[in-house]
């Protein structure tokens, strides 16, 4: 094996342990999904956005996940990826509360209409996950 192979191989070994210590399946069926169509997007989604970008020390997961969930809401038009990154949040520790907090959050910057669509994929993922209604939210007059 080359030492560019060497280097290839070790880079996606590391975004795959982080991916793997994120994502559950919904995740990893995003790689699997680009296998017979576009392989190589889905080996730089692991070896460079997980392997060099979301393994960095400076922000531990939670800080990482508020951060896309912010991103995507205010991408819009991204409800599929928002979806597995919220599942993401989830796992590494942040609440059906603070997720929705992050997109009440968002509206501010980037609309309503973003910020309901957020809402409307999270309410699907915490549905699956048997977290709906969410405890404590009532709406005040």
């Amino acid at each position: 094996m080359s030492d560019n192979e060497t280097l290839r191989a070790e880079r996606f070994a590391s975004g795959k342990a982080a991916l793997d210590s994120i994502h559950d399946d919904a995740g990893h069926g995003v790689i699997e999904s680009l296998a017979d169509i576009a392989p190589e997007l889905g080996h730089q989604i692991v070896a460079w956005g997980y392997g060099d970008i979301l393994s960095r020390p400076e922000l531990d997961p939670r800080e990482r996940q508020l951060v896309t969930l912010g991103i995507l809401t205010a991408l819009g038009g991204s409800e599929p990826q928002l979806e597995v990154h919220i599942g993401a949040s989830l796992n590494v520790g942040l609440t059906p509360q603070q997720i929705v907090e992050v997109f009440l959050h968002s509206s501010v910057y980037c609309g309503f209409p973003r910020a309901l669509n957020a809402v409307a994929t999270a309410k699907r993922v915490f549905a699956e996950r048997g977290l709906m209604p969410l405890a404590g939210e009532t709406p005040e007059a």
